[in-house]
């Protein structure tokens, strides 16, 4: 029992916070009529409460690390497998946002209003983007028992229209409301690993935090080993919980070129062959069931043969940079453990590796130097990725600051050997299936055995509680708390062929899912296929009601391969019911509607609601989705500003290299620049001397045409009359950047425009009295 793992009980606490101990003295009229007689310290923990640490990477596929057969070197991985055990059938919730509330809370994804990423919540409960109070998170719980608590490096659980520099707080990680006592790292799913918007707490710092030789997981993890040592000197008997998630390995792919350089030739073969090599070792090594077969590609997906021999280049790249930012995460993970080691703490710190918050990303689809294209459903061509690279400094440019490469997705499809799809894919393992680490040596002999019980990451909140005996509560602030969902997997630590326990569990991403029960499972693959360029229109005829579900008997067909539902449709019946009943149950109706801002209604993603705004030259840093939409809708921006002869710098910008707008003035010239996504900038200059003194600019932007990508006529005005004109050929639909901002007199990250790429932020040099934006029908 999970009882005897530490050396004292605790209490059964249902209801948080702990009320308030009466004082041990008792006062009289004077000092001489008095007892003075303080208690001892309370503690609500177990004696030798271990340290918890909880290691995530981001869009890693489950054949990657060398660890366990795949092709990437991940030595902090090897380390913790060496004094701990594996899990080879734990699972994720196939994205970013969704897979992290529920690591954090312990309750399914839906429960917890993330069935879609923050940037693209709605309406429904389930896809609010907001943890409800109902679902206290861990870092809650054992803050009220006696823990400090931090979190470093990516979030992504934080409405994103509340993510302002004057928020409101309430839902970022530290406060009541989260429940950690600090925070460091970018609120957003995405960011730039050179130029971050960075959060420390609740203040967004000034993007001169960096340095020439900055990258941001470096910077993360000297936080995160600062703060424990801190807490260690400052606090000695007080446990820690510590949450590393860094935006590895994330779109964009940004790594010093020396670590891609590790990987130079390493694929030279393609993702088929990968695949097949992994596939093999895995099984050499006993990851997968001997009887496991290898599935086929996807006929949607491009084989290594069908790679033109001019193009190849560039894909190895693409995969060169993400393998070399891969092992540079693991590697700054394993900067965790030394500090422990060196504090004489390791011995009792329990630590989970998840292996990915979901499978490999598909969402560079056929290879790209401006990853958000896909979420734009902007269609491109290859030769125009590789011409704009070659123009910013050839193959060495990827991974720099210059471009969001993400690689194809073929390499994702080879990242998730030996099973089907990719991340945005709940009916698969490939997008689902993440291997996790659990080491805790004081506690757990190590042992190689992969641990083949099903699980899934709601699974982690309670086995902590169940290490510390805590009963989770009841009642949180006075707020009636939600079921766990999660199970302890404690009954797996010291027993690898331990039953599985888990009752069910079923997934679901923008209409993708998936529902396991007992080594069966029933799936749909979904509306949406995430490595296919451009949206489908068959996708607004799509009914959940007309899907035909496949069938695999897990005991059997450990990959997923052979679907058997024809053979067995009382089985299919009883799946998809139970699907309905956990699909009710936790807010995931309607399904599919993770579509509802991503795909059908772009204009409903978060944002903010206003439709003029008022900005004067103190407005900087404005997180994308809180800003004004100047590249996406019909405006005039109008500006008061002060111009001379010497006037210079930009007057306002949105987004960064990869992708937004912005208006600058330079040797006498205004010019307006719309960078979609890098394979089109469009630039527009005044050719007439401007007037200097009080002056008054406007930019009206105006679509030109109707659906998605349409095309925008821009004029620019001084004084009411015009001065330049231009059309944009096509426009973004949802937006630029994920965590880059919107500026009034400088860029503050990464630079739009790379005519002051080496001046950025290239601040304004005059006054700017006001800056107006305003929506037009």
């Amino acid at each position: 029992m999970a009882a005897l793992l530490l050396s004292t009980s605790v209490a059964a606490q249902e209801s948080l916070p702990f009320p308030p101990r009466p004082s041990g003295s008792t006062a009289g009229p004077t000092i001489a009529e008095s007892t003075y007689s303080p208690l001892p310290p309370e503690s609500h923990l177990p004696e030798d409460a271990p340290n918890i640490i909880i290691i995530m990477l981001d869009d890693v596929g489950p054949a990657l690390p060398e660890t366990f057969g795949g092709v990437i070197h991940t030595p902090t991985l090897d380390a913790l497998v060496d004094k701990g055990i594996a899990y080879s059938r734990f699972h994720n919730a196939a994205m970013c946002s969704p897979t992290r509330a529920s690591l954090l809370t312990g309750r399914n994804h839906h429960r917890v209003g993330y069935g879609q990423i923050s940037e693209l919540a709605n309406d429904w409960d389930g896809y609010s983007g907001m943890i409800p109070r109902t679902s206290a998170t861990v870092a809650r719980v054992l803050g009220d028992y006696g823990y400090a608590t931090a979190a470093f490096g990516k979030w992504h659980n934080t409405p994103a229209n509340e993510t302002t520099a004057v928020g409101p707080y309430t839902n970022w990680p530290v406060g009541e409301g989260i429940g950690f006592d600090y925070f460091y790292g970018f609120l957003a799913g995405e960011t730039s690993q050179w130029e971050p918007a960075v959060v420390e707490n609740t203040v967004r710092l000034d993007p001169s935090h960096g340095k020439a030789d900055y990258h941001f997981t470096e910077d993360m993890t000297d936080k995160a080993v600062t703060w424990m040592r801190q807490v260690h000197a400052l606090q000695p008997d007080k446990p820690f919980l510590l949450y590393w998630a860094p935006g590895a390995s994330h779109g964009p792919h940004h790594i010093f070129k020396e670590w891609a350089d590790k990987y130079a030739g390493k694929f030279d073969a393609g993702w088929d062959q990968m695949r097949d090599e992994i596939f093999a070792r895995q099984k050499k090594l006993g990851w997968i069931p001997e009887n496991t077969d290898l599935t086929p590609r996807p006929d949607t997906l491009a084989a290594w043969s069908d790679v033109p021999e001019d193009q190849r280049a560039f894909q190895l790249r693409l995969m060169e940079v993400f393998a070399g930012y891969t092992e540079h995460a693991d590697t700054q993970a394993g900067r965790l453990l030394e500090t422990l080691e060196d504090l004489g703490i390791r011995e009792n710190t329990l630590i989970f590796y998840v292996w990915g918050d979901n499978g490999s990303s598909a969402e560079g689809q056929n290879g790209t130097i401006s990853e958000l294209l896909a979420q734009n459903g902007i269609e491109t061509e290859i030769k125009d990725h590789i011409e704009t690279m070659n123009e910013l400094g050839g193959l060495d440019v990827l991974g720099s600051p210059k471009v969001d490469n993400m690689y194809h997705a073929g390499w994702a499809w080879a990242g998730s050997t030996p099973y089907r799809s990719t991340k945005l894919i709940a009916a698969h393992f490939g997008g689902t299936r993440t291997p996790m680490v659990v080491s805790w040596p004081n506690h757990i002999t190590a042992d190689k055995t992969p641990r083949a019980q099903f699980h899934h990451v709601n699974d982690i909140v309670p086995t902590i509680y169940d290490v510390l005996d805590i009963t989770p509560p009841t009642t949180v602030d006075g707020i009636s708390q939600d079921p766990m969902d999660g199970i302890s997997m404690t009954y797996t630590f010291d027993s690898p062929t331990a039953e599985g326990r888990k009752p069910g569990q079923y997934f679901e991403v923008m209409g993708s899912r998936a529902y396991y029960k007992e080594d069966w499972i029933a799936s749909v693959f979904g509306p949406r296929v995430p490595w296919v360029p451009g949206v489908d229109p068959a996708i607004f005829n799509w009914s959940p009601d007309e899907d035909v579900w496949e069938l695999h008997n897990l005991r059997e067909d450990h990959s997923q391969a052979h679907n058997i539902a024809a053979d067995n449709p009382e089985k299919v019946h009883e799946l998809k019911e139970a699907f309905g009943v956990d699909a009710k149950d936790n807010n995931v109706w309607p399904v599919g509607g993770g579509l509802w801002s991503v795909v059908f209604h772009p204009e409903d993603a978060p944002s903010n609601p206003a439709t003029e705004f008022d900005y004067t030259q103190d407005v900087v840093a404005v997180p994308e989705f809180t800003a004004p939409k100047v590249g996406t809708r019909n405006n005039v921006v109008t500006i008061e500003v002060d111009l001379q002869e010497d006037s210079s710098g930009v007057l306002y910008a949105l987004g960064g290299f990869s992708a937004g707008l912005a208006l600058w003035v330079d040797q006498g010239k205004l010019t307006y620049e719309y960078n979609l996504f890098e394979i089109e900038r469009t630039r527009i200059t005044t050719t007439e001397p401007f007037p200097t003194g009080k002056v008054t600019i406007e930019i009206e932007t105006k679509k030109a045409g109707d659906g998605r990508a349409a095309p925008l006529n821009v004029s620019i005005r001084i004084n009411g009359t015009k001065v330049a004109e231009g059309t944009v050929p096509r426009s973004a639909t949802l937006g630029f950047t994920a965590n880059d901002a919107f500026d009034v007199g400088r860029d503050s990250y990464s630079p739009v425009s790379e005519a002051y790429f080496d001046r950025k932020p290239f601040a304004f040099n005059g006054v700017i009295d006001r800056l107006n934006v305003k929506y037009l029908q």
